[in-house]
This record gives structure tokens, C-alpha cells and sequence, in this order.
């Protein structure tokens, strides 16, 4: 009867709730949401570029340099009690005007190093970890929703190949997503599960979504 309608109505919106609340950026605004800025000292930028390295086996080093170039200091931002969002500082051509931090890397407590969509859109042959997921999957993701296992493994989605004992993404690992028939990446998250496990049993969330197009991240030019 009714009281059951509605009862089924408040768990699919808790179940919504759940998929949805873990997103970081969704509201993100860099005006009210970043606390301190400090510089990044040498030896801490050669530290995040190897980690960086190290979860993208496929980017090389000059690539990583072209990023994060040396002459450009990179800038750190507080975003929350766990976050730290990376900018790189671009000079004004104005004397009068302070320049700019640009949003390229963020990360969570301690794990992976991602990219901003927007590094990934314009350096389109970027060589991230990436996945992609079905055409399904499109609107619950630029929703917000973290991807379910089956948006993975269905026809249209990809993930890298499993060796015998090396799964192709790992649990825990940092992956830019894309999806089927659209051009360019519309997430980026991180790992529940790894490939090997998901196409074993292909149910529950397979990837914790931390930034996706359209969020208050991807409308965030520069933070000052």
C-alpha cells in the first residue's frame, strides 16, 4: 500500500543519499572554502611528482616537468580538514595584478595525487590512469554518483587488463573516467575495488567518484 510506496521511496532516496554525499567538490567554492596557502617547497614538489609518477606508470618525467614546470612554483591550498588542492602560479603580464593559482592536482589525506579535469581536458593525450564506463552510467556520474561495478564491465565499459597476479587498476588507485562515445573525461576517483576483483563479481560501488564535470571544482578558473 501506500506506507510501503513510501518506504521504498525513503530507502532508494538514503541509497541516493549515500551515492551521492561522498563527493568533495560538488559545492566547492573557492572564495569560502580554501583556508591557507603556502608555497611548495622544492623538495616536496619532486616528492609529489614522483608519487604522481609512481600511481601513472605510463607518464614520463619531461611530461610531469611540462605540468608542473620548476620556473612556475607550485602552490598549496587547504581545502577542509583533509584536502590539499595543488596550484600552479601563473604570473600576470600586468605589474598592477598579482597573477593567478591554478588548480591542476588535489588529494585526499593520504591518498593518490589526481588531476583536475581540466588538466586532463587540455592535455587530451595525457597518459593517466583511466578507465571508462558504459553510456548508462553517463547521467548518474555528472550527477555525482560514484560508479557501480556494472558501468565497468558492461559492454562499452573498459578497464586496463589483469596479469595473472597483477590486477590492471588496484584498489586504492587514482583513475581519470571516461565514457562511452564521449570524447573527453567526465570524473575522476578512486578505486574501491580492483579490476580483477570487479569483473569477478561485478556488483556495488567500484569507484569512489572525488571530482566530476560540472562541480564547483571544474568551475573554479583560479583560486586567489
Amino acid at each position: 500500500g501506500p506506507l510501503l510506496l513510501c518506504y521504498a521511496s525513503f530507502i532508494s532516496a538514503s541509497i541516493l543519499f549515500f551515492l551521492l554525499k561522498s563527493v568533495m567538490f560538488r559545492k566547492f567554492n573557492p572564495d569560502s572554502d580554501v583556508s591557507t596557502s603556502t608555497k611548495v617547497k622544492a623538495s616536496v614538489q619532486r616528492s609529489l611528482k614522483s608519487k604522481i609518477l609512481e600511481g601513472n606508470p605510463d607518464l614520463t618525467e619531461e611530461i610531469l616537468d611540462e605540468l608542473l614546470p620548476k620556473k612556475s612554483p607550485l602552490v598549496q591550498y587547504k581545502v577542509g580538514p583533509h584536502m590539499m588542492l595543488y596550484c600552479r602560479h601563473e604570473e600576470s603580464e600586468r605589474e598592477d595584478v598579482s597573477g593567478s593559482d591554478i588548480p591542476v592536482f588535489f588529494q585526499q589525506r593520504d591518498g593518490p595525487i589526481l588531476p583536475t579535469l581540466k588538466l586532463v581536458h587540455q592535455y587530451p593525450g595525457l597518459q593517466m590512469k583511466h578507465v571508462r564506463v558504459d553510456r548508462g552510467a553517463i547521467p548518474f556520474l555528472l550527477g555525482g554518483a560514484n560508479v557501480m561495478s556494472p558501468g565497468l564491465t558492461n559492454v562499452g565499459g573498459f578497464m586496463p587488463e589483469d596479469s595473472e597476479d597483477i590486477p590492471g587498476v588496484d584498489k586504492g588507485d587514482g583513475v581519470v573516467i571516461f565514457a562511452e562515445g564521449k570524447e573527453y573525461a567526465i570524473a575522476v576517483g578512486v578505486m574501491t575495488k580492483s579490476s580483477a576483483e570487479i569483473r569477478k563479481e561485478s556488483k556495488g560501488i567500484g569507484i569512489e567518484i572525488a571530482h566530476f564535470l560540472g562541480d564547483g571544482l571544474y568551475q573554479t578558473d583560479e583560486v586567489q
